[in-house]
């Protein structure tokens, strides 16, 4: 017995077999592309075509034209000086890890910055000298020619001293890494990239970053510990430190503490109050002009026993060229470099790049990187990456850098909390090199153990397509994880026709010139709406301040009226009208959502909501909703109550919130129906469809 005043629907269809469906309702059929086709495709050239490949290898070209003078070079020079003057003092120092005499750290510190300056596309990483990378090239030179007996037989060693032998090994090393990364990204391998998660980056920096601090125990404690590289060089190199503890120098130590300290708390500083400050402090330069002064002055070197670079011979030398012997012994270990050196960059490059909502490309980044090590080896210099010291100076002014913590991994997803520990411990244990491969292998055991057990999707073609006016029904055939989620959004993108984040940029923009007017008394709001009581035109405000506020909601509380966006603007002011006011979402067939996939959606959703679109999830399964719940998916924008049972409760919601809809397309009897039967003690739920469907698929 129903309640009274309870609404309700009732379906009525056919029994349809698959035979009787697919005679009832036209196929839609797909067309897809042949090899010969891609084969036209990739050789085909036009004018739009050669611009677009310009602007792939050149992505200095792209980011020139929206360059902001004014804005950005002051803080682009402190930046400049105290990133090249970190870079410089790490090349002097990476280069004693590398087993090279000091002084060739400049080139490495130079040279691959200028290519990399016009090929990269990250704008926040620092490129030079990296010391795992170091230990790798120091355990090449070594074995090559070591310290103690006869270097290798070759041909050319024959009247070099030991160290121009060594270098003469580490820059051909360095030339063959390049070749390799060059030829990787010419063959599109980069593609890879995709498969590493924020997850598998999170731990594999972190490695890094223990790496970097064990590589430099060394220098703050003042002691000789050789170079080691390979599984289980960090348990080596902390034996022999701990087994050295007692001869640290002292004085190396203080001096270490009170620059590392007066460095961390300038660093706040300039954290606290960048609001206030013109520019960040550059404490890096001026705590090393303060440090070699006081160091001349007192004669450290004489009086405390530390080490200092000496004399540095002046300019560079001739470019040279590899020698073919070595590169021959060196092959082995030269592909491991190419794909660390690569994997430490981009990963560095892709924290920034989502920090700051730019792009980066991964073949791109490799043939940078492999142009780089070729023309920096070129002038004797050793394989680049980047460094996080480094590039966490030059992109200081932004703030601070989010980590996925452990704690919250483990609450939330405890896969990909296995992958972060999986990838962190054995890139500590094993090496960078090996925990990569480690992270990447367990990474895709989990998607695969993942999508196996928890994943069903409905492969059928879709039939033909009906939608009501204003509205846009969008179903997505498979689970959403960190691999499809940027191609998820694209695809939303796509599918509504707009992007709404510019579109809530420019209201925003629009909203601020209106306030502007409104203060200046050229614009005055009557009974007929507003007014332009200025007697010239009025200039579009070019004021790019504030650009975070753009991408908050709309505001009208100052305001006289409430915006209609889709009537005529005042003031000639021109914002992208938006016909769409209703998205369903058709989650049938996603079994599963990741942590990446949790903030892209909400990110998604959000835009979304804020240039007024109602958004409506439908069939979407109860473990979904209970991980939502549970990873505090909701907040004041995205709630609960955007989600419905079936795609047919969502449209009937939407008809009677929107009945202009039905009047402009009044058959919307077609509309695809999602039935779902609760059984008692069971969450077993059976779907059944009606009609055309409405969908975009990707």
């Amino acid at each position: 017995m129903m309640r009274p005043g309870v609404k309700q629907y009732v379906v009525a269809r056919p029994l349809y077999s698959e035979d009787s469906f697919a005679e009832d309702h036209e196929k839609i059929y797909r067309h897809h592309k042949t090899m010969l086709d891609h084969v036209k495709q990739y050789f085909t050239c036009d004018s739009k075509r050669a611009k677009n490949a310009a602007l792939s290898l050149l992505p200095v070209i792209s980011w020139m034209k929206i360059y902001r003078i004014k804005e950005w070079l002051l803080s682009d020079i402190v930046s400049g000086v105290s990133t090249g003057l970190v870079a410089v003092l790490q090349g002097l120092a990476y280069c004693l890890l590398a087993s090279l005499p000091a002084w060739y750290g400049l080139f490495s510190a130079f040279f691959p910055v200028i290519t990399y300056f016009f090929l990269g596309t990250s704008r926040h990483i620092s490129v030079g000298p990296f010391p795992v990378l170091c230990l790798m090239i120091g355990s090449v030179v070594t074995r090559l020619v070591p310290d103690e007996g006869q270097p290798l037989n070759i041909t050319a060693f024959e009247g070099l001293s030991i160290d121009e032998r060594r270098v003469l090994v580490a820059y051909s090393v360095t030339f063959l890494t390049g070749i390799m990364q060059l030829a990787m990204g010419m063959l599109q391998v980069g593609f890879v990239v995709m498969y590493l998660s924020d997850t598998l980056v999170s731990g594999f920096t972190t490695a890094a970053a223990i790496h970097i601090l064990v590589s430099q125990l060394k220098f703050v404690l003042g002691l000789q510990v050789p170079g080691i590289s390979g599984p289980l060089s960090i348990i080596y190199t902390l034996e022999i430190i701990f087994n050295k503890i007692t001869s640290t120098n002292v004085c190396d130590v203080v001096i270490s503490l009170v620059i590392m300290g007066v460095v961390f708390i300038v660093k706040e500083i300039n954290d606290r109050f960048k609001s206030k400050l013109p520019v960040p402090i550059p404490i890096e330069v001026i705590m090393t002009v303060i440090a070699c002064g006081v160091s001349f002055a007192f004669d450290f070197k004489t009086r405390y026993g530390i080490d200092t670079v000496g004399h540095i011979p002046k300019g560079y030398e001739s470019p040279v060229a590899p020698n073919i012997h070595i590169l021959q012994e060196t092959a082995v270990e030269a592909f491991p470099m190419a794909i660390v050196g690569f994997a430490v960059a981009f990963s560095v490059a892709k924290v920034y790049s989502v920090k700051h909502d730019y792009t980066i490309d991964g073949n791109q980044e490799l043939i940078a990187f492999g142009v780089s090590n070729i023309f920096g080896a070129s002038f004797k210099s050793f394989a680049a990456s980047t460094s996080l010291s480094r590039s966490a100076v030059q992109e200081s002014t932004g703030g601070k850098t989010s980590f996925i913590l452990l704690p919250y991994l483990w609450r939330r997803d405890k896969p990909d909390c296995m992958v972060w520990l999986g990838t962190c411990f054995a890139s500590i244990i094993l090496g960078l090199d090996l925990g990569l491969a480690v992270g990447l292998g367990m990474e895709l055991i989990s998607v695969v153990i993942r999508a196996q057990l928890l994943c069903d999707v409905n492969g059928k073609a879709p039939p033909q397509i009906y939608e009501p006016e204003g509205v846009k029904i969008f179903r997505i055939p498979s689970p959403i994880f960190f691999a499809n989620i940027e191609f998820f959004r694209s695809k939303l993108v796509e599918a509504v026709g707009f992007n709404p984040l510019r579109v809530l940029r420019k209201r925003n923009k629009a909203l601020r010139m209106i306030r502007k007017l409104l203060k200046k008394g050229d614009l005055q709001w009557t009974s007929k709406g507003f007014l332009n009581t200025s007697c010239g035109p009025i200039q579009e405000s070019e004021d790019e301040s504030n650009m975070e506020e753009l991408d908050l909601p709309t505001d009208f509380k100052d305001l006289p009226v409430r915006i209609d966006w889709n009537a005529e603007l005042p003031a000639n002011i021109v914002v992208p009208s938006v016909d769409l006011h209703s998205l369903i979402l058709d989650f049938a067939a996603v079994s599963f959502l990741d942590i990446s996939a949790l903030k892209g959606l909400k990110t998604a959703l959000k835009e979304l909501i804020r240039v007024e679109i109602d958004v409506y999830i439908v069939a979407c399964d109860p473990y979904i909703l209970e991980k939502l719940y549970h990873c505090c998916f909701f907040d004041d924008e995205v709630q609960p109550s955007m989600f419905f049972l079936t795609l047919h409760d969502a449209m009937l919601h939407i008809l009677e919130k929107h009945p202009e809809s039905t009047e402009k397309k009044s058959n919307y009897e077609k509309i695809l129906t999602t039935v779902t039967v609760h059984h008692p003690g069971t969450s077993f739920r059976t779907r059944d469809r009606t009609g055309p469907c409405p969908e975009t698929r990707f």
